[in-house]
């Protein structure tokens, strides 16, 4: 298996005027992964992304796709490659069948097969005109387009926003789960999204930002592990608790809510020694932990 990471940052900096979106962001993404990308509003994702296309030229740092450098060698980059923005647009006189047609002259390789079953899936009319197509119908065109070429990278930025939940969901479960199983050992998908719940079936690796930092990198699954909710019911409210290691602590009434950040052993033995009549205990889902992170310690300079 080539041990080329698909993607490699290393301290990038992209500055506008003096405001650092993206303040000395490190990442590596290794082939075959679904790697999430989660951040708030301006948190300095699509900043990051457009980096890796060589939309922005980084202020300092590097970024390597494929091991090559966008900015030399963009052309061998963005052959192996397909992106959605948040936004997409087509030139507005050519219909569905023409853009696609389009697309697929710029791409040494494009399955048909793919294309006809997602435009059926889809609905899309491929004779209706671009101009005519609604901001979801746009969204689910520019999927087909990206799918298509059977890339080995497929860079999503918020790709799923315009389209209804039903669509969205079987995009994300059926069309990238078939994508990757196609050839999991090399295709990769990196993935920003706000709809973390959906893609929770699919995220292997993902990173949290903030201001432009590395708040938080892990393994999906270890995650969860690590991050848990303790719930504890007593027969009356509770004093006040003291739980080190805890990121939150909501008291309703007789009921205690408690999120973990390693230390579930220790916080449940403390909350058992005040005798509950109960003590529950889930893993977070990936969408919690992203809320949770808040709690975490803030990037500092």
């Amino acid at each position: 298996m080539n041990e080329t990471p698909v993607i490699e940052i290393k301290d990038l900096t992209r500055r506008y005027g003096k405001l650092d979106a993206v303040d000395g962001l490190s990442l590596t993404v290794k082939p075959g992964r679904c790697y999430g990308f989660f951040g708030r509003n301006g948190a300095g994702k699509t900043t990051t992304i457009k980096c890796l296309l060589n939309l922005l030229r980084p202020t300092s740092g590097t970024v390597r796709v494929f091991g090559l450098d966008p900015q030399k060698e963009e052309v061998a980059v963005k052959s192996r490659l397909t992106y959605v923005p948040d936004t997409v647009a087509f030139y507005p006189w050519m219909t569905v069948r023409g853009t696609l047609d389009y697309l697929a002259s710029f791409r040494a390789h494009w399955n048909r097969d793919i294309e006809a079953d997602l435009l059926r899936r889809f609905g899309l009319n491929a004779d209706q005109k671009a101009s005519a197509l609604s901001k979801g119908q746009r969204t689910q065109l520019a999927l087909v387009g990206a799918i298509c070429p059977e890339p080995e990278l497929l860079l999503l930025d918020e790709p799923t926003s315009g389209l209804d939940p039903i669509v969205r969901r079987e995009f994300i479960e059926t069309v990238i789960g078939a994508y990757q199983s196609g050839d999991p050992q090399r295709r990769t998908v990196f993935v920003s999204t706000h709809l973390i719940s959906e893609f929770e079936g699919l995220i292997d690796e993902f990173t949290i930002i903030e201001q432009g930092r590395e708040l938080l990198t892990m393994d999906a699954d270890a995650a969860r592990d690590r991050f848990r909710k303790i719930r504890a019911r007593f027969t009356q409210p509770p004093a006040k608790l003291d739980l080190p290691g805890a990121l939150s602590v909501k008291q309703t009434g007789r009921e205690v809510e408690v999120l973990s950040n390693g230390s579930s052993e220790e916080i449940i033995a403390k909350l058992k020694a005040c005798q509950p009549e109960d003590v529950q205990t889930e893993s977070l889902t990936l969408e919690e932990i992203f809320v949770a992170s808040k709690h975490l310690s803030k990037p500092t300079a």
